[in-house]
């Protein structure tokens, strides 16, 4: 897609003409079969541990947005892949290095065009998205649409580190829970819920 077609089908809302850039959801969780998957947030808690040869040991590494990784020994070093809601600095691209970015974001505006080039790329669907807010009751956070999104899939594990629901607040910035549009107690209850029913899902 050129610039010109790009940048236009993005400030004209053509969502089927951006859904065109991705791979289909089936396409993207079907390689997931039967593989362990570690999905990494950024709660600034997972720095005091030392997680990151697990979650290097994964199958999948999947990391949210800037995603800091103070420490190879509480963060791991490998992503595979990233789920964003914000535009990438050339030096965090370049950092991560991810061999594949999922947008999830509902706001098509901030989806800058390298970013919907890259290899692999995926756009989250809409509907998915407006499906996990009304159960939730607000905007989900990334981080939860990755988890409705993974367990789509026919992995064997996913392993959440670095998600308390904004208890230690975020390694990616200085606000708190009430600057932020997320109701972190809604999640921390649907991810209860959700361990309790799928036995693939575990909280570290």
């Amino acid at each position: 897609m050129t610039p010109l077609r790009f940048y236009l089908a993005r400030t004209m809302r053509n969502e089927s003409a951006l859904a065109a850039l991705s791979v289909p959801q089936a396409s993207l969780l079907s390689p997931l079969a039967g593989r362990t998957v570690a999905l990494v947030g950024n709660a600034r808690a997972l720095a005091q541990g030392a997680h990151g040869t697990a979650i290097d040991a994964a199958d999948v590494v999947v990391r949210i947005n800037r995603a800091p990784m103070p420490d190879a020994a509480s963060h791991g070093i490998r992503t595979d892949w990233l789920g964003l809601a914000t535009r990438l600095t050339a030096e965090d691209r370049a950092r991560l290095s991810p061999r594949r970015i999922l947008w999830m974001s509902p706001k098509r505006k901030r989806l800058d065009r390298e970013t919907a080039l890259s290899p692999s790329f995926y756009l989250h669907p809409l509907t998915d998205y407006q499906a996990l807010h009304d159960q939730l009751g607000a905007p989900p956070t990334t981080g939860a649409m990755l988890i409705d999104l993974l367990l789509r899939s026919d992995l064997s594990r996913l392993t959440l580190y670095g998600f308390d629901f904004f208890a230690s607040q975020s390694l990616s910035g200085r606000r708190t829970a009430d600057q932020v549009p997320h109701d972190f107690a809604a999640e921390a209850d649907w991810v209860a819920a959700l361990a309790g029913a799928d036995q693939r899902l575990h909280l570290v």
